[in-house]
């Protein structure tokens, strides 16, 4: 069964075509990378997926919630309420609210968008920041820790809500090597317990290490899927053997 589903996926940003009829399907309990070349569309098609951006063209859905681009704006709002409760997501830029302490950072979504009690949002709060090894600092604030604790709160955050599935923008672009490691560990830990899971990446390493399909997009478009020894041992197109050069390079 797909949780995620996107058909002929299109976006422009003004004249300029973003996403060019992209077509993706992730699985039940599957963890699924996205990568490419930067400008070639993979955040915006996460952003598509959850309502940040607005699709142009084709459908999706998530988690049997549906958007079609020929919706009515009405419509098209309803659903991405229920989808972005069904799938939580995780940025770069980890989006604490800087002046809310750790605790009430994950709270939050819980207590005002499914309306539950503040004990119980306090209890599951303590339960999830104990998973990702952020319970000593559930009363700091999020200036007072590194990127990777950061990162592992948001990931907390977003698990508050129960989602049935998690998309990820680039969680370890901005970390270094051991914030990384602590943060991969963590998503590792999501994807055991099958969580469906949908990772926009630069690292290759991620990709290996945790994906169980590869989508490599380009200009816009998915040119390439397959299993990560397939994409990144016998590529088979030009923009996935440029890419790989290129990181094997940097």
């Amino acid at each position: 069964m797909s949780i995620i589903a996107a058909t002929d996926l299109v976006k422009h940003r003004g004249d300029l075509p973003v996403l060019r009829g992209v077509t993706l399907r992730v699985e039940a309990g599957e963890v699924a990378a996205i990568i490419g070349a930067s400008g070639g569309g993979k955040s915006t098609f996460l952003r598509c997926l959850n309502g940040l951006d607005e699709i142009d063209g084709g459908s999706l859905s998530v988690d049997g919630v549906h958007v079609d681009s020929k919706d009515s704006a009405r419509a098209r709002t309803a659903a991405y309420r229920l989808i972005r409760i069904r799938a939580g997501m995780v940025f770069q830029s980890f989006n604490l609210f800087p002046h809310r302490s750790v605790l009430e950072n994950v709270i939050e979504a819980p207590i005002h968008v499914l309306g539950i009690d503040r004990d119980e949002a306090v209890e599951r709060a303590r339960g999830l920041l104990e998973r990702v090894g952020m319970l000593s600092k559930i009363n700091a604030e999020p200036r007072t820790l590194s990127g990777g604790e950061q990162q592992r709160v948001a990931i907390a955050r977003a698990l508050a809500m129960r989602p049935r599935a998690m998309l990820f923008d680039e969680p370890t672009s901005a970390l270094d090597p051991r914030m990384t490691a602590e943060v991969l560990d963590v998503i590792d830990g999501l994807a055991r317990e099958g969580l469906t899971m949908l990772v926009v990446t630069h690292a290759m390493h991620f990709a290996r290490r945790l994906a169980h399909t590869v989508h490599v997009f380009s200009d816009g478009r998915v040119v390439e899927t397959g299993a990560p020894q397939q994409i990144l041992e016998a590529p088979a197109h030009e923009a996935t053997r440029r890419l790989l050069s290129e990181s094997r390079v940097a």
